[in-house]
């Protein structure tokens, strides 16, 4: 069913504003609203389009939002939720940073968000659930899944070389006889002004900051722009990087400053990327040039938001009409069903972090050779937080509850606590 704009609108409105767990609760969210209950995309459409998203740098959940919405209403639909899904987010950690610089207690806030951390852990084993028997239906694609759950979470190995072995396992595995021939393939040059349009938006801020020279904004886009192109699996392969560089090298903010970004990122909707944000905001305020501080950190933090997340839509609308054709080939076919048995094993292994994360609050790590594994503190252990996130699945998955009143309760019953 083909939905109408304002209807796809306030959809991708309302995922936006639930998009809470990082990656995984994202992903889990709008299998669920988007395949489960609006039935605007099938399973096939749905993991196809999720494939190509887990090969691109940056933020992989927001790509998925602007390839779902750009399936709907190509282009207006994309723009609309790409945006969406990164606005409430934004509005959030923009006045958290504010808050943080003029108060620095922010315990009701993290009360409240504390209390869905359990619940989202829920949603997400649940899509996990779904998404695991619906797209492992092959022996050969629970074995991807197996090994590359095992590659990243007892070895640790880059999530793009999990991704391109599956790949390469898939189209090996395939023949080229009766594949559908791909007609009216696009060529380079339909995607050269797409690619230049979106290129000139996403660095055009960047220059205008540089050639005024005054305070931090010209370092800050130039810095963020770079790790926009190299964030490949995820933020977590590439926040290490942004610690150490605006904590060091450009002194932006301290490192328990660093942590209490990363805090607030973690338990607010939006990527985790937007921990970018709240370093941004500070090394605006501190350095401001010729503005107030306070303009300075939201000029700041502006900017980063639009070079971290403008390249989304540069690599959706250039290579979605390519990729979708790609849908006819059976050994691309093939190379991105092993891909999505990969990305399962990927989004388990992001599953039983977010886990430990919710039910401990210091996990360690225990490694021999070239085993690494996570280690909880039992000592730290969070009760209440395993209570919810046991009460939210069985409301899921004994009782079919609604996500919304599951998450709503969640947060109430957290803030009360705090």
């Amino acid at each position: 069913m083909q939905p109408g704009f304002a209807e796809t609108v306030r959809t991708f409105a309302k995922i936006g504003l639930l998009s809470f767990g990082g990656p995984a609760g994202q992903i889990a969210t709008m299998h669920r609203i988007l395949v489960d209950e609006k039935k605007w995309l099938d399973e096939e459409r749905f993991l196809h389009a999720l494939n190509f998203c887990m090969l691109l740098p940056g933020p992989e959940a927001q790509q998925l939002a602007t390839y779902a919405g750009w399936l709907l209403h190509r282009v207006k639909g994309g723009l609309a939720a790409g945006i969406l899904f990164v606005a409430p987010g934004f509005v959030v950690m923009m006045a958290l940073a504010a808050f943080y610089v003029g108060f620095r207690d922010l315990t009701v806030v993290q009360g409240l968000f504390a209390g869905l951390k359990p619940a989202v852990l829920a949603v997400v084993v649940e899509a996990c659930l779904r998404i695991g028997k619906r797209g492992l239906k092959r022996p050969g694609h629970r074995a991807v899944a197996l090994l590359s759950f095992v590659a990243i979470f007892l070895f640790g190995l880059p999530f793009p070389l999990i991704v391109a072995a599956a790949g390469l396992y898939g189209f090996a595995s395939t023949t080229a006889e009766g594949q559908q021939a791909l007609v009216d393939r696009p060529g380079v040059g339909r995607s050269l002004p797409t690619i230049l349009l979106w290129s000139a938006l996403w660095l055009a801020p960047v220059g205008l900051a540089l050639a005024w020279g005054q305070g931090a904004f010209g370092a800050v886009g130039l810095f963020f722009a770079k790790m926009a192109v190299v964030t490949f699996g995820g933020a977590y392969s590439v926040l290490a990087y942004v610690a150490q560089q605006a904590v060091e090298v450009h002194g932006w903010l301290t490192p328990p400053e660093m942590l209490d970004g990363l805090g607030l990122a973690e338990t607010t909707p939006g990527p985790l990327i937007l921990v970018n944000q709240f370093v941004g905001f500070l090394a605006g305020f501190r350095d401001p040039g010729p503005l107030n501080p306070w303009a300075g950190g939201v000029l700041a933090a502006s900017l980063t938001v639009w070079v971290t997340f403008v390249p989304s839509f540069l690599w959706i609308f250039a290579g979605a009409p390519h990729v979708e054709r790609m849908r006819g080939n059976a050994r691309l076919a093939a190379a991105l069903s092993a891909i999505t048995a990969a990305v399962f094993g990927v989004i388990l292994n992001l599953s039983l972090w977010f886990a430990l994360h919710v039910a401990f609050t210091k996990v360690g790590a225990w490694g021999v050779g070239p085993i690494n594994l996570p280690l909880p503190d039992p000592a730290t252990a969070q009760p209440v937080a395993i209570a919810l996130g046991a009460a939210a699945m069985v409301g899921l998955l004994r009782f079919k509850w609604g996500m919304v009143p599951v998450l709503a309760g969640s947060a109430v019953i957290g803030a009360l606590l705090y």
